[in-house]
């Protein structure tokens, strides 16, 4: 599945990468803003919402990388340049991300800066929206996220533009260790 959902994530923009660990995933994180120039300014920062990812980890490694901060505030995620969050579902069949977005940090990481680094439990990759409806009730979801590549429009005149209502990249990063393989 998880080459299904590689493949269809990538056809709409979308940057997928797998790793077995979170010390593997957060190296790779760590290196991913530094090359792209994550620093202690506003619309060069990094806002990271807090997620079961960060449970148990020594926030070290990360807080040493300038620009990187762990308190979400609305202020902060409209001057971000990076947002990361945590996402609970990947469906293969669409390459989209799914989520009970009804903490406002997980809104506002994914939605406002604009680069979205979205990590992912290899074990909540699923084949469809039914194997979804199978754990999620939108009955009791104050907030259903679902996120399919970088954001995109094409309400004006037909053109086509990336990150109008949302970010321009979307990077998405599954780790094993967080729940399983597929």
């Amino acid at each position: 599945m998880y080459e299904q959902f590689k493949a269809r994530a990538e056809a709409v923009g979308a940057e997928v990468s797998r790793f077995q660990t979170r010390a593997v995933a957060i190296d790779f994180i760590a290196g991913f803003l530094q090359r792209e120039g994550v620093a202690d300014a506003p619309h060069c920062h990094a806002l990271w919402a807090e997620s079961p990812f960060l449970d148990g980890i020594d926030r070290r490694k990360l807080s040493a990388v300038a620009g990187v901060k762990f308190q979400v505030t609305r202020e902060l995620a409209a001057e971000a340049r990076f947002g990361i969050s945590q996402m609970e579902w990947a469906l293969a069949d669409t390459g989209t991300l799914a989520q009970d977005s009804s903490a406002i940090q997980q809104r506002l990481v994914s939605s406002l800066p604009t680069i979205h680094i979205a990590l992912v439990p290899t074990s909540g990759l699923l084949p469809d929206m039914p194997a979804l409806l199978t754990r999620m009730n939108p009955a009791e979801c104050g907030y259903i996220a679902m996120i399919t590549g970088p954001s995109r429009t094409a309400d004006i005149e037909r053109v086509l533009t990336i990150g109008v209502h949302g970010p321009k990249r979307l990077v998405i990063v599954f780790v094993d260790e967080l729940g399983g393989a597929c």
